[in-house]
């Protein structure tokens, strides 16, 4: 089935260029199943087959045309059955890339004040952020290739002992999407492969499996984050392959309390304890990097000691 004539039947709104998320073979739209009107983190391959959101997962295509249209699913399936013949006007195939070094974007440099009122809003100790995790900032001017990092905080993947990535978090949450990755191209490592993580995460502790950076500051150098619930194989391997060096096989897994973010959790122990981890799932109410300092602090100790 060729997807695109049948989105446009639907009216459906798409990209397949010119947005971070869109990839060769792929038309990108907002997900309807978690993100409304913003981003375009739903991708439907051009063949028909696939239906991925990056952050919630794979959904039946058929289901997400149906919600994205508001049309009921006998009408898209009938509808599908007309181009089911049909090849995609762009075939998806392997691409390719160029790789190029490894940079920041321009003008990134020391924190702004505009920075360090956002940090300090959200009850971080800025200094602290910039000693352990080494964050910088970009200003109204930054550009890395053609994607726009302006007015962000830049947090330094390191991996192996080298700098390999970038993550950018907005300091305005009307901006989407909040947190932009460095170019694939420049990535020494992609960093959906590896983890966020401080040097010296002693791996023979307990660890705390958690989303997002702000998360892993807040709750420490014990902390590493996946990027979001959409975990990938290459980031289980990752921790069960540094878990074993530290000897130890405890993980915690805390995601976000959203029922989307609770059934990743659930479903990351699972991966683990099947590689051999001793992995639990602990839930608490909101954001773990939304917690007072504390607080935080508090639930750390706890963890370390059970």
């Amino acid at each position: 089935m060729n997807i695109q004539p049948v989105l446009d039947q639907l009216n459906i709104r798409y990209q397949t260029e010119g947005h971070k998320h869109c990839r060769p073979g792929w038309a990108n739209m907002p997900c309807p199943w978690c993100t409304g009107n913003q981003g375009l983190h739903m991708g439907l391959s051009l063949d028909g087959r696939v239906s991925r959101c990056w952050r919630c997962g794979k959904h039946p295509i058929y289901k997400t045309l149906s919600k994205l249209s508001n049309t009921p699913e006998s009408q898209v399936r009938e509808l599908a059955r007309k181009y089911a013949g049909m090849k995609p006007a762009t075939p998806a195939a392997p691409v390719s890339i160029r790789r190029k070094a490894f940079k920041y974007p321009s003008g990134a440099g020391d924190l702004l004040p505009q920075h360090k009122t956002y940090l300090t809003n959200r009850f971080f100790l800025v200094n602290s952020l910039i000693e352990i995790w080494g964050i910088i900032g970009t200003g109204p001017v930054a550009k890395l290739g053609e994607i726009d990092y302006k007015w962000r905080i830049l947090a330094p993947i390191i991996w192996e002992g080298k700098v390999v990535s970038f993550q950018g978090r907005a300091i305005s949450n009307k901006v989407e999407p909040k947190y932009k990755a460095c170019p694939l191209e420049r990535e020494l490592n992609c960093h959906q492969h590896i983890l966020y993580c401080h040097p010296e995460c002693d791996w023979s502790k307990p660890v705390v499996v958690v989303e997002g950076i702000t998360d892993v500051w807040r709750l420490g150098k014990q902390a590493v984050c996946v990027f979001g619930i959409e975990y990938l194989s290459q980031q289980v391997r990752a921790i069960c392959r540094m878990k074993r060096k530290g000897g130890d096989r405890r993980v915690i897994v805390l995601f976000d309390d959203d029922p989307q973010a609770i059934v990743k959790g659930r479903e990351l122990v699972a991966d683990l304890n099947f590689r051999g981890m001793e992995a639990r799932q602990e839930i608490i109410q909101g954001d773990p990097g939304a917690m007072c300092q504390q607080e935080a602090d508090e639930l750390m100790k706890e963890f370390m000691e059970g």
